[in-house]
């Protein structure tokens, strides 16, 4: 991605977020009702909505209509942690997800009803928002989900100072487990963010009603008390803005967001802010939008990274040919600004693409014999493909069919993968080794496992390390008959595939690469993939995705392997494949791909 800063993205709230914090602090003294004897019986913590504030202004855009109804609501944790575990065996398997609930040493489980959660992006349905004009019409009625791990904030002084639990719920369509929890003594906020679409209201001044919805209140004893808040809705335009002091900062986002076709996209380095691509036309970002300053909703673990905002996750291809196209002839920054950042960690929304600060490298390369000891070890694992279509090469190859996709590897514990690069002065590639370490954390052997390279293309400029992964398209027979160009990877944790693996880590470093991968005078570099956490490439560019213009129509497998030749040490080397059936048809030109569903994920 593409920050710098060594802060820790879990030590501190934004300023809004402290500043909401308070108001949250002394609104739950206010609001918090005693629950009646039907909720005092349901077991776990004590639950409430507030509101944080009595009144928010939003805004809708001219150049993209519609308002994201951040209202300032929160979902309140009392005696105990809100707490959730999320699985599936298998993609054969559906999704079950559990309330944990401790008291003491005591921990109960309380399995959610079958079929009530589908996927790990939160609750579905959980909230009810219902606005009203001046008149008193109701203008509209809408649900949302929840995510417990959302933008948050304490309500009380000696509450625990950080959250244990992860800053976002995960979308990746692969995703395995997930660890959702509201901290005991803590407030998350109840907006959906660019988990949901923005809502058509004029200008205007409006009420708005929140509640949680019944089947939730039933199920986790939450009063029935919905929050009202006087909303105002006023209409700007970037053009309107451009002059004003958020210019320089849209233009280092209208860079970031456009920065041409980044082969590892949604990793996109904002070190290098010069206009590329899409860039250059200043049009003002909104960087912390649709979050309104005053509700806190901001993402807390990019407090501290510098000017820039937050980079979108690996994009499918078909998302980003999607804003190209809705943008020919228009300015290229407007729509596609959005789409990439509907799914980017922005403000009041964590995803995925989690930015924290860059390992440290050891200070010198390792001396002494190399030893592999009898230590946990990583096990990667690859996620089948998905973000899949055709491409038509764009301008660099006209006249050639290619299929594109997104690729993640993952760590599947007990241990984490830790590879340093160290470059002798003058040399191009840099020596890499694998390090190992005991139970208390001591590094206690390494082994040397190959090289890393500069890469000086737009959109990378990193370090990348070598064989760690290899893309194939395979025949109906499984044979081989394309290979990926891309095998060489910067390692970051863009995505938590499973958090609920011995040793996951829910707050993982090196997850945006201008910190984890280095720069080009760098005389040494460390990257980390960490247990829990997988790497998301999308292969999108000629040489990186499957020049299928001359292949025949019919059924093809997508193979993601990881560590390939082997070169990495694991503790297990049979699970390092994936394959993804797609099948091709149409005709030069005008290629097609069907992507069937995997199971039960039905998730091109």
């Amino acid at each position: 991605m593409m920050t710098r800063s060594q802060q820790s993205r879990t030590s501190r709230l934004t300023r809004p977020s402290v500043a909401i914090a308070a108001a949250v602090a002394v609104t739950a003294g206010v609001v918090a009702a005693t629950p009646d004897a039907k909720t005092a019986a349901v077991a776990g913590p004590k639950l409430s909505l507030i509101a944080a504030s009595k009144s928010v202004t939003l805004d809708s855009w001219k150049e993209e209509p519609g308002v994201y109804l951040d209202l300032g609501t929160y979902l309140t944790s009392e005696k105990g942690a809100f707490e959730f575990k999320v699985t599936r065996k298998s993609y054969k398997d559906p999704v079950v997800a559990s309330q944990i609930i401790r008291n003491g040493k005591k921990t109960t489980t309380k399995a959610l009803p079958a079929g009530l959660v589908k996927d790990f992006s939160g609750l579905p349905g959980f909230m009810e928002v219902n606005v009203v004009d001046a008149a008193g019409k109701s203008v509209l009625k809408k649900t949302e989900s929840f995510c417990p791990n959302n933008a948050s904030g304490r309500v009380r002084p000696d509450a625990p100072a950080q959250s244990k639990y992860p800053q976002s719920c995960p979308v990746n369509p692969f995703t395995l487990g997930s660890v959702w929890g509201v901290e005991n003594g803590w407030a998350a906020n109840t907006y959906a963010g660019y988990y949901s679409e923005p809502v058509q209201l004029a200008a205007g001044t409006y009420t708005a009603k929140v509640s949680v919805t019944k089947k939730y209140r039933d199920l986790f004893g939450i009063a029935n008390k919905p929050q009202s808040v006087k909303l105002t809705v006023r209409e700007r335009s970037w053009e309107a803005t451009e002059g004003g002091s958020g210019g320089a900062a849209a233009k280092v986002a209208s860079s970031s967001l456009h920065s041409g076709h980044a082969g590892h996209a949604g990793h996109q380095a904002a070190a290098d802010p010069a206009p590329s691509g899409h860039a250059g036309h200043g049009a003002p970002a909104r960087t912390d939008a649709p979050a309104s300053a005053t509700t806190g909703a901001g993402a807390t673990f990019n407090v501290g990274h510098g000017p820039y905002p937050p980079a979108p996750p690996a994009l499918p291809w078909a998302l980003k040919k999607q804003a190209a196209e809705k943008q020919a002839g228009k300015d290229a920054f407007g729509a596609q600004g959005f789409s990439a950042a509907r799914v980017g960690d922005r403000a009041g929304q964590t995803d995925g693409s989690r930015q924290a600060p860059g390992a440290q490298p050891n200070a010198k390369r390792p001396t002494g014999k190399a030893a592999v000891p009898n230590v946990p070890k990583p096990d990667l694992r690859s996620l089948p493909a998905y973000g899949i279509t055709v491409s038509d090469g764009y301008e660099d190859v006209p006249g050639k069919d290619y299929l594109a996709f997104s690729a993640n590897v993952w760590n599947a514990g007990p241990a984490k993968l830790v590879v340093d690069g160290f470059r002798s002065p003058g040399a191009e590639l840099m020596d890499a080794y694998q390090y190992f370490y005991d139970a208390k954390g001591k590094q206690v052997g390494y082994t040397p496992t190959g090289t890393m390279e500069w890469d000086p293309r737009p959109g990378h400029e990193h370090w990348h390390f070598t064989d760690f992964a290899s893309y194939r398209l395979l025949k109906a027979d499984k044979k081989e008959t394309v290979r990926s160009g891309k095998e060489a990877f910067c390692l970051a944790n863009t995505d938590a595939v499973d958090y609920t693996v011995k040793n996951a880590n829910w707050h993982p470093g090196n997850t945006d690469l201008s910190t984890a991968c280095g720069q080009e005078n760098s005389i040494s570099v460390r990257e980390v993939l960490d247990v829990g956490s997988g790497d998301t490439y999308t292969q999108d560019l000629p040489g990186q995705s499957f020049d299928i213009t001359n292949l025949p129509n019919g059924t093809y497998y997508i193979q993601v392997l990881a560590n390939p030749e082997n070169r990495l040490k694991e503790t297990n080397h049979k699970n390092n494949s994936a394959l993804r059936k797609v099948v091709l048809g149409g005709k030069k030109g005008a290629r097609t791909v069907k992507v069937p569903a995997h199971h039960l994920v039905n998730a091109n």
